[in-house]
Formats: C-alpha cells, sequence, structure tokens
C-alpha cells in the first residue's frame, strides 16, 4: 500500500476527435464541437473530476486552442495539455505555459508525449525517431524548470537546444511550477519520468505488472533523488451501469460494429508505441486481464483501451484495488463522456470517498 498516503485525484477526458457509442457505426457518432465539450467539462466539474486530458493526435482538435477556451468557460477543473518534443520551441512554451496559468489561476499541468505514431509524426515534419525525441522532451523540461526558477536570465547548451540569456515574463502562478504527468511504456520514457515527472500514468495493466513496474520507476527515480517525488497513475476506460450485465452488455456494443480495416489500422499506425504494443498483447491474453479489467476496446482505438467494467461496486473494487497498489491519480475516460462522467460521480466516486476519507477531497 503507497506509503505517503498522498492525497487522491480524478481526471477526465475531453473528447476532441468526437463521441461515440458504438466504433464502426455511423449513426452513433457526434461529432466535436462546443456544445460537445461544455457538455463533458460541464459533466465532469460536477462529478468532482480535479483535471481535463486534452488528447492530441492527428483526428483531434488543437489541443492548446481547446484547452485555454474550456478552462475560460469552466469553473475549477485543470487541463492537462501536451508538450510534445520539438513542436513548439521551449522558451514560447514556457512563456504560453506561464500565461495559461497566470490567467487561469494556477488550472494547468502538463503532459510530456514523444508520439504514439511514427507515421503521425512524419505526416507532420517531425523528422526525429522516438530515441531523439525523448532526448528532445529532457532538454525542453529541463529549459521550462529553469526558466520557470531562475532569478535572472537562462543560458542552456544543449544536444538540441542552445539558450544565450533567455527569459521570460510571467512566471507560473503555481510553485515552483505546473505538475508533469507522463504515461510512455518505455524504459526511455520511464527515465524521463523519473528524472522530470510528478505522475506517472500507468495504462491498464494486470496487478502485478503494475507493482512490478511502479517499484522499477521508484528505483530509476531514486537515482535522481526523486524516490518521494515520483507518484502514480492510472488511465483507463470505464464501462460503470447499475448492473453488471448492463456494463458489458455495453462494452460488446461499443466495439462489435466497428470493422476489420479499423481494427487494422489501429495495430499497424501505432505498431512502434511499446505502450500500445502492451495493450495488444494484454489483448491476446484474452478478454479480461483481471475480473473487470476489460481488453477490448484497445481493438478499435489506439492509446490506453483497458476499460473497467461493472456495476458501481465492482469499478470502485477494481480502482481500489490500483489505490492499495500505490496509485494516487485515475485519469479516466467513458461513453458518451458526459454521461459517463455523470454515473462516474453519482454511483463510484461516493464509494470511493468513503473507503479513503483521509485522501479525497470533501463532496
Amino acid at each position: 500500500m503507497q506509503r505517503d498516503g498522498r492525497r487522491l485525484e480524478f481526471g477526465w477526458f475531453l473528447p476532441t476527435s468526437g463521441d461515440t457509442t458504438a466504433y464502426g457505426l455511423a449513426s452513433a457518432q457526434v461529432a466535436p464541437s462546443l456544445p460537445l465539450f461544455d457538455r463533458v467539462v460541464e459533466a465532469a466539474e460536477a462529478a468532482g473530476f480535479e483535471y481535463m486530458l486534452v488528447p492530441v493526435q492527428t483526428a483531434c482538435w488543437e489541443a492548446w486552442i481547446s484547452s485555454a477556451m474550456m478552462v475560460a468557460r469552466s469553473k475549477s477543473i485543470r487541463m492537462l495539455v501536451a508538450a510534445r518534443p520539438s513542436y513548439i520551441n521551449p522558451v514560447l512554451l514556457a512563456k504560453m505555459i506561464a500565461a495559461f496559468d497566470q490567467l487561469s489561476g494556477g488550472r494547468i499541468c502538463i503532459n510530456l508525449i514523444a508520439g504514439q505514431s511514427e507515421a503521425e509524426n512524419a505526416s507532420e515534419g517531425v523528422k526525429w525517431g522516438k530515441e531523439e525525441r525523448y532526448e528532445i522532451m529532457d532538454e525542453e523540461v529541463s529549459i521550462l524548470k529553469a526558466l520557470w526558477t531562475a532569478r535572472g536570465p537562462v543560458t542552456f547548451d544543449g544536444k538540441f537546444y542552445q539558450l544565450k540569456d533567455a527569459q521570460i515574463r510571467p512566471h507560473p502562478l503555481q510553485k515552483p511550477y505546473p505538475k508533469f504527468y507522463l504515461g510512455g511504456g518505455s524504459k526511455q520514457a520511464w527515465e524521463i519520468s523519473a528524472k522530470h515527472s510528478d505522475v506517472h500514468l500507468f495504462w491498464g495493466d494486470t496487478y502485478e505488472r503494475i507493482r512490478a513496474n511502479m517499484a522499477e520507476i521508484r528505483g530509476m527515480a531514486a537515482r535522481h533523488g526523486r524516490e518521494n517525488d515520483i507518484g502514480f497513475g492510472m488511465r483507463l476506460q470505464v464501462v460503470c451501469r447499475p448492473t453488471e450485465k448492463e456494463a458489458w452488455e455495453f462494452a460488446h456494443e461499443l466495439v462489435s460494429h466497428a470493422t476489420e480495416a479499423q481494427k487494422a489500422f489501429v495495430k499497424e499506425r501505432f505498431a512502434t508505441s511499446e505502450a500500445n504494443r502492451r495493450v495488444r498483447e494484454l489483448a491476446a491474453i484474452g478478454e479480461t486481464i483481471e475480473p473487470h479489467l476489460w481488453t477490448g476496446i484497445t481493438q478499435v482505438r489506439p492509446g490506453a483501451g483497458i476499460a473497467v467494467v461493472g456495476d458501481p461496486e465492482q469499478c470502485a473494487d477494481t480502482l481500489q484495488n490500483f489505490i492499495d497498489l500505490g496509485c494516487h491519480s485515475f485519469c479516466l475516460s467513458g461513453y458518451l463522456h458526459d454521461e459517463e462522467a455523470e454515473r462516474f460521480g453519482k454511483w463510484v466516486m461516493p464509494i470511493l470517498r468513503e473507503r479513503n476519507r483521509e485522501r479525497m477531497l470533501a463532496a
């Protein structure tokens, strides 16, 4: 069990490529729009979620603009926005994040993403391979932290960036700076998390594998003097219904209309991602990897497709198992995103709050 007892936090997902109740079924698709985003953010806030993951794939609306719009149209929720290596000059990125932080009253956190798809990177003009992208990420985060905490000009002499007397205005509102999250599955990603992240977000996996991975990353963090700084979380889908039978019926309907071409696209386009490789490996094991942890969505969408499926008690039990392993941050999503956020807030959040009274914010 997590020894430091850090406070539990829950995040939700902003579906900026649209929403659905059945992949592959045209009539079940909900197009991305401001009204959709408003509904999801409003439902997430009302349910007690504290941050909102904003995705960055080609099919998604631009994350920084969407995040700025939604933070201005909401009350309390923080935006978890991606910093992708080589996309934005790090001095400009430092200014963007600091300005966002000041103007929003401290409602931003940073998601470190090196890119799941080599084809997607190539299509957007990113010439660096995966290993180099992580090296660039390391330099960029080092520059961000230096610019945000320096009392004077910053000079930096790296492999990819050289700065001479760089300064920014303003500095972040959050001290020393906003939190960093990272969700990669490779050892190189783990090393960046160990060095820089506040939260390493695992995709769904067996309890034993999560336990082992946490121990390894914590050991890596210790070499940077950060053994007690690194925290852990889970990025999961949720299908919660009044009964287990209803939950499984919806889960199977969600993926039953997907074409073989769609499944092949997901498999091939994201083949070089270690985290995506692992979820395909888990899917090959079977429909469930633990009771109520379902692999079905991994066939039809890239990324974190492992889902918690069940009635409210079963969903709460599954998340509690991860809490007891030492996870404190849960980045969740479900279909439709406004409706699933509402269900989670009404049915699952109260159970978890009762079980973890000292570690969750009051309703």
